[in-house]
């Protein structure tokens, strides 16, 4: 009788240690701010897969720059994350219908975004990149040269009253590279972080990806789009919480190291004052 119930005491005992040292451990961590949440206790995060912003690796773990960003806010406000898996096309309604607190994604800061929900303060910039074997720099680099460029981005009618029929569009990354590597086309021009994912693949074969030089020409060299997050509208004290951590992660230097992490040069975090696009 002895023998079998010491060893329930000293399991009851180690658990009530163990508990102890958890709720102590909780306790420690003091949020830098008062907000509710979908879930008390945790930070919803809608998860859209767009390397290297945004994405859910093999063990469930959120990650790109938009989730290291979100993970280190989260840490911060002693918040667990949930990070669910959406399809691009249903995050926004994610977080308007109250099913997760905010999306990432690279979601551009825009003024018909800015209708119908809150955006985060600027994360960073959507570079505009250049594609070349040559390593060139400058938007005066494509004149007289075949380039490409996918739709939708800021800079495309830019490009087409510069280049007019020297410019083709394509419908995506993956059409543009291969016509590149193929000598269709002489330079891409697309996104500085989907060039530097490519290359690290080796999807780009011996071309260069570089940030374009600003040019007052291509108003998006000088004024690229600012990435946030997305909340709802009615989650105030939610904002003021992720604008005052942004600005905290900018200053102490987070944004900077998470963005060379994923291989970019950092400039990126160097966003100027938030704006939207119009």
């Amino acid at each position: 009788m002895t023998r079998r119930s010491t060893p329930q005491f000293l399991l009851a005992g180690i658990a009530g240690v163990l508990f102890s040292a958890q709720l102590a451990a909780a306790q420690d961590c003091t949020p830098k701010h008062s907000f509710t949440t979908v879930e008390a206790g945790t930070l919803t995060v809608a998860v859209t897969t767009y390397a290297p912003h945004s994405y859910i690796d093999d063990s469930g773990t959120m990650k790109g720059i938009d989730g290291d960003i979100a993970a280190a806010f989260a840490a911060r406000e002693c918040l667990k994350v949930k990070a669910v898996a959406v399809d691009p096309a249903a995050a926004i309604q994610y977080v308007l219908s109250g099913q997760a607190d905010i999306t990432t994604g690279d979601w551009y800061r825009t003024a018909e975004r800015a209708k119908v929900m809150n955006l985060s303060a600027p994360l960073y910039t959507d570079q505009m990149g250049i594609y070349s074997k040559d390593g060139f720099t400058k938007v005066s680099d494509l004149e007289g040269k075949q380039v490409g460029t996918v739709q939708g981005y800021l800079w495309v009618a830019d490009l087409k009253a510069l280049l007019g029929s020297a410019l083709k569009l394509y419908p995506n990354s993956v059409n543009m590279q291969q016509d590149l590597k193929s000598g269709r086309i002489d330079i891409a021009v697309d996104g500085y972080s989907t060039g530097v994912v490519a290359a690290g693949k080796g999807a780009l074969g011996d071309i260069k990806v570089t940030v374009a030089a600003p040019d007052e020409r291509v108003k998006a060299t000088k004024e690229a789009a600012q990435a946030a997050f997305p909340y709802a509208l009615k989650a105030t004290e939610l904002g003021v919480a992720l604008d005052a951590g942004i600005t905290e992660m900018h200053a102490d230097g987070t944004i900077v190291k998470i963005l060379k992490s994923y291989g970019l040069d950092g400039t990126a975090a160097e966003t100027g004052a938030p704006r939207l696009v119009q």
